[in-house]
């Protein structure tokens, strides 16, 4: 929504393009049925709420977006196979729905993508095509196929339906009233959903990228070239190029965009393991990460996925040790408070009542 609440509508060579508040609440109508809302959780030492979508079906927020795209369309009447790139979230997210809807899907994914997605993917019956080294070859891959054969390409962020989608978890967020909510950011469908359900309400929108791999934020700033993302744990925000529509609505709604180093996001997703007891992979923990140089009273960061191998899991438990956390300090006026409201000890001990003991009979109650 704009600052004066009426729809953001953007033209593109595809044609005009109108994402609302309404599209989220009418995919929160669709999708309560197959999506319970997933839990916050309070991280003291980081002094954050946490979103868990790693606890989502097939382990991230993508199945929102997937299956809101993939109901709506149904709607209209359009049955056709669904196609679509995806490093592997997105995929896993379209091959659940389709198996919940009885549609055909196909999922290209590129070499090197995390076993642990491509499993997923295939439990679901999705069939998976492996091509290039980089979600953007297997994108180009997956349009070409789309084209000669008359699927549906389903975009993992770059469509109405899906931002609708994922700006449901702004829906399920909206009741804790937080000041400001931190998302990772690789081509911008999430970001765009939750600030299109938050804005208007006065929540501040951060994204969250890692150093060299920030096409969201140069493409803010002017710079639209395509770069070549570096190695990042971060595997599910490898994008170099972001959205038409997600670059226009995070252009108007984002507050700001925190810029990760990645040694900062090896140290939290380890610490987020051991202290929090979340699983997150490398993209879930990168909100968290950019939320120590984010100030709010109520904060909260997005845990976006926890589809991590293994093996990755158990090499950086090995190798990161991370700084252990800032002893929590008392302030002064609590301690004088605790002090002046707690009685001394032997007071409390003169006035206990005596105890007495009375013998009941047992009940089935």
């Amino acid at each position: 929504m704009s600052e004066h609440g009426r729809p953001i509508v953007f033209t593109d060579s595809v044609g005009d393009v109108n994402v609302s508040v309404a599209d989220v609440l009418a995919a929160q109508a669709r999708l309560r049925r197959f999506l319970p809302p997933t839990p916050l959780h309070y991280a003291e030492r980081f002094g954050t709420w946490l979103k868990l979508e790693n606890l989502q079906r097939t382990g991230s927020y993508k199945v929102r977006g997937a299956l809101n795209a993939m109901l709506a369309a149904l709607e209209r009447g359009d049955e056709r196979t669904v196609i679509c790139a995806s490093a592997g979230n997105h995929a896993q997210g379209v091959a659940w729905a389709s198996h919940r809807l009885g549609l055909q899907a196909i999922t290209v994914m590129p070499h090197g993508a995390p076993a642990t997605k491509i499993a997923g993917v295939q439990h679901w019956g999705a069939t998976v095509r492996q091509h290039g080294n980089s979600y953007d070859e297997a994108y180009a891959f997956a349009r070409e196929l789309a084209d000669q054969n008359g699927y549906r390409f389903l975009s993992a962020f770059d469509d109405p339906d899906v931002i609708a989608g994922q700006g449901t978890l702004g829906i399920e967020l909206a009741p804790h009233a937080p000041d400001v909510v931190i998302v990772p950011i690789g081509g911008g469908g999430l970001a765009s959903g939750v600030a299109l359900a938050l804005k208007s309400q006065g929540v501040r929108i951060i994204g969250a990228q890692v150093e060299g791999v920030d096409s969201m934020a140069r493409a803010i700033r002017g710079d639209i070239s395509e770069i070549d993302p570096v190695p990042t744990l971060a595997d599910g925000v490898k994008v170099k190029i972001p959205g038409f529509i997600t670059r226009r609505l995070c252009a108007s709604l984002l507050d700001d965009i925190v810029i990760v180093r990645e040694a900062e996001l090896r140290e939290t997703l380890v610490r987020l393991a051991l202290e929090e007891h979340v699983i997150a992979e490398g993209a879930g923990a990168l909100a968290l990460a950019a939320g120590r140089r984010v100030a709010g009273k109520r904060k909260c960061a997005v845990v976006s996925g926890g589809n991590i191998d293994a093996t990755v899991l158990a090499t950086l438990l090995s190798e990161v040790r991370p700084r252990p956390p800032r002893k929590p300090r008392r302030r002064n006026g609590e301690r004088l408070r605790s002090r002046a409201t707690s009685p001394p000890l032997r007071t409390l001990k003169s006035e206990l009542p005596p105890i007495s003991v009375t013998a009941v009979e047992e009940t089935l109650w």
